[in-house]
């Protein structure tokens, strides 16, 4: 699945975060971190769910944590005072809130984001 969102594409199969054209370096756990947010970003995630989901439920410290956090942010251009990407909210969890395209098939990214247009109705004479 790949994910375009600001001027990233996240490529999940790939395991490659693009800017542009480059490549953003980003460790395995923040790239499965950054995909979770990603992909679950219809709603907050707290804290136990993100560990449960990508470290296989083991134990890490909130500074992992925040750490690993940080590194997210700051691959797509993000930060912890800004959060314009990755909401923080305190005592409830995480949520990626950037907006999001999704491609369906081979199309193009922005299809998926645009809004189906009904045809005209027919009017009775």
């Amino acid at each position: 699945m790949r994910y375009f969102f600001d001027e990233f594409v996240f490529d999940a199969e790939r395991r490659e975060l693009h800017r542009g054209t480059d490549i953003v370096s980003v460790a395995p756990r923040v790239f499965d971190l950054l995909g979770y947010l990603i992909s679950n970003r219809e709603r907050v995630l707290s804290k136990e769910e993100i560990i449960k989901a990508v470290w296989d439920g083991r134990i890490i410290s909130d500074a992992a944590l925040t750490t690993r956090l940080n590194a997210a942010r700051n691959a797509i251009g993000d930060s912890g005072d800004e959060q314009r990407l990755i909401k923080t909210l305190p005592r409830k969890g995480y949520r990626f809130i950037g907006r999001v395209q999704e491609p369906r098939g081979d199309s193009d990214p922005t299809i998926a984001d645009r809004a189906i247009e009904s045809p005209p109705a027919v009017l009775a004479t």
